[in-house]
């Protein structure tokens, strides 16, 4: 078993997790406008990876981009991986390759706790990431308990690259906004993803 194998409902009973569900849960933060390169960027491969419609494409032209440019602000505070083997408790299920997970660690080499965001990516089908993408957000939150360095909130993110819902992982309990967010509105979403590392930085004890 692994996290793509997850069903919701087994998910919550496996885990003891309680769902919550919240309308503009993260609708209240402030847009950070992208940066030129990035809205260049945007408008050049969105209707490439439309058209081509697998969850590879919008990963590549539309999702990395994204992240890159969140990368890139916090330069060297924060790692970004793709496509990573993130195996902690294989007879949990928690194994797998997450899509795309940022950690509070500069470091490349290797995946260093605190790990804080989880992104799932697929083509079409945003439910059908759900499951998948909060048995990583348990994955996380145990791997950075296992490596002594425990954060609170883990967030998450499924995304079509077109579409973006938000999650939030507290204790045992998993918060989701049922606001979906567009890319049209990549102010907004950048404003989101930026407060989720902001927040997280300065509950660290070295932030």
């Amino acid at each position: 078993m692994s996290y793509s194998d997850f069903k919701l409902d087994q998910l919550l009973k496996t885990f003891s997790l309680k769902l919550r569900e919240s309308p503009d849960y993260f609708g209240n933060l402030s847009p950070i406008a992208p940066s030129d390169h990035l809205s260049f960027t945007l408008k050049r491969n969105l209707n490439l990876a439309v058209s081509i419609n697998t969850e590879k494409a919008r990963s590549e032209f539309i999702i990395a981009p994204i992240l890159l440019e969140l990368k890139q602000q916090y330069n060297e505070q924060i790692s970004l991986f793709s496509g990573v083997d993130f195996t902690v408790d294989n007879q949990a299920g928690l194994n797998g390759v997450c899509d795309f997970l940022i950690s509070l660690s500069p470091e490349q080499l290797l995946i260093q706790a605190p790990v804080l965001l989880l992104v799932e990516a697929k083509n079409e089908n945003l439910k059908s990431g759900f499951a998948q993408c909060m048995a990583e957000m348990v994955a996380a939150q145990r791997f950075n308990q296992q490596q002594e360095h425990p954060i609170d909130p883990i967030y998450g993110v499924v995304t079509i690259g077109t579409i973006w819902r938000f999650l939030a992982l507290s204790d045992h309990q998993i918060t989701v906004d049922t606001t979906e967010y567009f890319i049209k509105d990549i102010s907004q979403i950048l404003g989101i993803l930026d407060q989720m590392i902001t927040n997280s930085l300065k509950a660290q004890p070295y932030g």
